[in-house]
């Protein structure tokens, strides 16, 4: 769930010791150290940058040569302003959270909780798969006749962690190259679990990583659900802090990892903070604040363009604003980390929703059962790609299926957040809350795991990126450098999209969710044609096609 800080929690966050107040004559001033993330101008040296670093008063603690983001601490009041001076510097900013994982405060607007082998005998189901109609949708269920993935084929869940110990998850589990990037910070994730803060991989604190990663990759395996892919290895990268927040170095590291160690596909479900665009020069912003988009916007392009370069297929969430990429909205809730917000008109030219409009991203918007564009949804000629089952839950109005929990997206989800949240006991049983939230399913030695509902463009993502991922296992060649397969991005985009299923703009173009008890400003307007428009971009995708179904 998302927190609003306090004083006292930025100043935590950002390293600032919070002291009695004293007589001035009876103490000296306080030493105030901060945490920065520092970017490097385009083409200068690691040696340079730190150089650069040094003369304006800070330290490097961690860096990331291959990009030339580094985290830097300071106890120099005027380092900020200083590093923003330096030609060798593109801009420093406190370690504020800049990505944003959906986990039910917002509930609409950022995810919705409500009320073995290669595969080529007959499709098979899971005891709670009859519940994912999104799997259906997109004909994952038949395209297991011909290829239900591969453990060489390697799926990044860039998120807030992944459950290792739920029975659909643990088959399909590469412990050897999960990592865990973003330490828990204890203003914002509560008490650390383990000594260091750095929590073991194979947990999640927060749940969504473990959502997207059932989706994506659960195992075929007579228990739970399974996924698009049942048959891929799932690899954690952890970017993501247990509250949901995400900082810039946390993903800027998960992703020239996933570069260095060849992971095939990775999914990106969350979006930029505290900016909701980030602008080159906005005329609302500050210097020190366009000074931070400006860092922001290069380092996670950078962190994309390294990333796609070494074999990479990156997929991210389009968004759940309910607005066109293409001609945004004045932003009313940015900064929305740290200190108040404000309004701030946003050029399409220079401001940038990130990662999802970075370079090479597959954007993918969010449907409902009918096929209709999810209210929620952000949309778009000029960012999307696909579309996929996200969850609507005011979809089939008129119907009895109408603002049901079966509009929404099933997936693995851990227990020890069911039971935070109240909504499983310390036995394990689900409670009068869960009752219509949660389910659970046992394997046959006892191994139970759990399941909840939640929607979001944060739930199409993971069905788009277990196609691509079904793609490399179909047509990926030896990756004899590293192991597994390998499928060059721009192959897998080109099958994803020849092969999505296309849709047409629905009649009237102009939709409205009025008599879903939506205000105007959640009407949209679907531009294009069929082979590609904004809603479906260049269809739903298909499985099955995909994988070479007739």
């Amino acid at each position: 769930m998302r927190r609003r800080l306090t004083a006292g929690a930025v100043a935590a966050v950002t390293g600032l010791a919070l002291l009695t107040a004293a007589p001035e004559s009876a103490v000296a001033e306080p030493t105030v150290t901060v945490d920065y993330t520092v970017v490097a101008a385009d083409g200068v040296s690691a040696a340079d940058a730190t150089a650069a670093i040094k003369a304006a008063g800070g330290t490097v603690v961690s860096a990331n040569d291959a990009v030339g983001v580094y985290r830097v601490t300071s106890t120099d009041a005027k380092f900020e302003s200083k590093a923003t001076a330096s030609a060798a510097l593109i801009g420093a900013s406190e370690r504020k959270a800049i990505g944003y994982a959906p986990n039910g405060m917002e509930k609409i607007e950022r995810g919705q909780r409500s009320k073995g082998g290669k595969g080529h005998g007959p499709a098979k189901a899971d005891p709670l798969d009859d519940k994912l109609w999104g799997l259906a949708m997109i004909k994952a269920d038949k395209a297991r006749k011909i290829e239900s993935g591969d453990k060489g084929v390697t799926v990044g869940v860039l998120d807030t962690g992944l459950d290792a110990s739920n029975p659909d998850l643990a088959p399909n589990y590469n412990s050897k190259l999960s990592r865990n990037f973003a330490p828990d910070i204890v203003d914002i994730d509560g008490p650390c679990e383990v000594t260091g803060c750095v929590d073991p991989a194979g947990t999640d604190d927060g749940g969504h990583g473990t959502h997207v990663a059932g989706t994506i990759g659960a195992a075929l395996n007579g228990s739970g659900v399974s996924g698009v892919a049942p048959n891929v290895s799932l690899v954690e990268l952890k970017g993501g802090q247990d509250s949901g927040y995400f900082f810039l170095d946390p993903v800027v590291n998960a992703l020239t990892y996933a570069g260095d160690k060849g992971i095939d596909v990775v999914n990106m479900s969350f979006y930029v903070d505290p900016w909701l665009y980030n602008c080159t020069a906005n005329a609302a912003d500050n210097p020190t604040q366009q000074a931070e988009q400006q860092a922001i916007i290069t380092g996670m392009k950078r962190a994309l363009n390294y990333a796609h370069a070494r074999g990479v297929t990156l997929f991210g969430a389009l968004g759940n604003n309910h607005e066109d990429l293409g001609k945004p909205r004045t932003d009313i809730s940015s900064p929305d980390y740290g200190s108040d917000p404000y309004s701030r008109p946003i050029d399409n030219s220079s401001c940038w929703d990130l990662p999802v409009e970075g370079p090479h991203v597959i954007g993918v918007s969010a449907v409902g059962p009918s096929t209709r564009k999810a209210d929620f949804s952000n949309y778009g000629l000029e960012q999307i790609s696909v579309a996929a089952p996200g969850g609507f839950a005011r979809d089939g109005f008129g119907t009895d299926t109408y603002n049901t929990v079966g509009n929404r997206i099933l997936s693995s989800y851990p227990l020890k957040v069911l039971q935070e949240e109240g909504l499983v006991d310390a036995d394990g049983n689900i409670t009068a809350a869960g009752t219509d939230t949660v389910l659970k399913d046992c394997t046959k030695a006892g191994k139970c795991g759990y399941y909840t509902y939640l929607q979001g463009t944060s739930m199409a993502s993971p069905h788009a990126a277990g196609v691509g991922a079904l793609i490399v296992g179909r047509y990926g060649v030896p990756d004899f450098r590293r192991g597994g397969k390998t499928l060059l991005p721009a192959v897998v985009e080109q099958i994803l999209y020849r092969t999505a299923a296309k849709h047409a703009c629905p009649t009237p173009r102009l939709q409205s969710y009025t008599q879903e008890g939506r205000p105007a400003e959640f009407d949209a307007l679907c531009e294009g044609g069929t082979n590609f428009n904004g809603f479906y971009g260049y269809g739903i995708v298909d499985a099955y096609a995909a994988v070479g179904g007739r």
